[in-house]
Formats: C-alpha cells, structure tokens, sequence
C-alpha cells in the first residue's frame, strides 16, 4: 500500500536524522537517490518528503533541495493545571459518552455524556504546541487541587495533524485530573505534548 510504504520511510528517515545522520540545515540526498536506497518508486519518496515537510522536520520548496530544520525551542512543563500564556484555539466542543477510562477518572458510569473540549495552545509563532482534551459533566466549578500523571502516547492521525508531526510518533500524555474540596473529581484533561518541543518537571500542587 503506497500511502503506509511512504509513512514507513517517513518514520525511518525521522529516524535517521534523529541519529545524526543529517544535521540540521544538511540537505537531504535527492528523492531519486533515497528511491534507489529503499527500492522504491520516486513518488513514494516524494510523499514522505512532503509528509516531513509538513511536521516540520524538513524544510525546502518543492521539487528543490530540502534540509533538516533545526529543532524548535523546548519547553518545560512545571505545573499542569498553569493556564497557557499565549492563544489557543478551541477545535472540538462535541459531547462525549464516558469511556471505561474517562468514567474511572471521573467517578460516573461508563457511557454516561460528558462535556468534552480540544484545544490546540499556540506558541508566539503560531505554531501549535500542545493539544489539551478536557472531559466534565455538568458546569464547569472551581476546583480546590488537582493531580497530575505522566505518560507516552502514540498520536492519533488528529493529534498528529494538529502538531505538524507524524503520526504515531511518540509523545508526553499528561493526564490532570481536578478535584474539589472534598476530593470529588470534577473534570479530567490529556495534556499531549510532542517529545521535541517538551521537558517535563511536574511538581504536586494545590489549585
């Protein structure tokens, strides 16, 4: 299948020039030659240049040269219940049945609708740098402390369009849960952050 054969060279070339087999601002061997090396038809690898481009890991003009971007600046995360200090954009405010997951995070039954909300937190630049998902029943309250937990995940084709990345590449999965003053659970969030623009230093707090 084309589209997983141009995925996989995507992958591995990623790969590659995370190995420092190409530095950044080194351009790439022409589509021709990299055919040649994985036996595969030019347009493959013409996709998998394109698909590099897109999550920002190649850059160049099309049908020219392209190089190996240079990485973005990293972030650390201190403190997952911080709100974010640049625009953000809301994507997604569809209702959601609980999962098994989200019904255990929040203490309802499985299936039960939730509020639900994605929004992808912008950097200065514009560019995407976090995808929050935040799940609740009822209005939303203030909360008294929150609990934070950290994790890999492999991106969905959502997750991966929204971040520039590919997908199933790994990334950081904060998962916040927010209490209130009895310790109830009010609203439960998936804080995906890519692995090369994140530093993860969570410390526990209190709301």
């Amino acid at each position: 299948m084309p589209e997983a054969r141009h995925r996989r060279i995507a992958a591995d070339l990623y790969r590659r020039i995370q190995a420092g087999e190409w530095a950044p601002g080194q351009a790439l061997p022409s589509r021709r030659r990299m055919a040649v090396e994985y036996g595969e038809h030019e347009q493959t690898l013409r996709l998998a240049y394109v698909a590099l481009r897109t999550a920002g890991i190649l850059y160049g003009e099309p049908r020219k040269a392209v190089y190996v971007a240079h990485p973005p600046a990293m972030r650390t995360l201190t403190d997952a219940d911080a709100d974010w200090p640049f625009s953000s954009e809301t994507t997604d405010t569809s209702p959601r049945p609980a999962t098994e997951e989200l019904a255990q995070r929040l203490d309802v039954r499985a299936g039960a609708l939730l509020h639900h909300e994605t929004m992808e937190c912008l950097d200065p630049g514009g560019r995407s740098a976090m995808v929050v998902s935040a799940w609740w029943r009822g209005q939303r309250r203030p909360h008294a402390s929150y609990s934070a937990e950290v994790g890999c995940v492999a991106l969905t084709a959502e997750q991966a369009h929204a971040l520039g990345l590919l997908v199933d590449a790994l990334a950081f999965r904060v998962v916040r849960t927010r209490f209130d003053h009895d310790g109830r659970p009010l609203e439960t969030a998936d804080l995906i952050l890519p692995m090369d623009r994140w530093l993860i230093r969570l410390t526990p707090g209190q709301a």
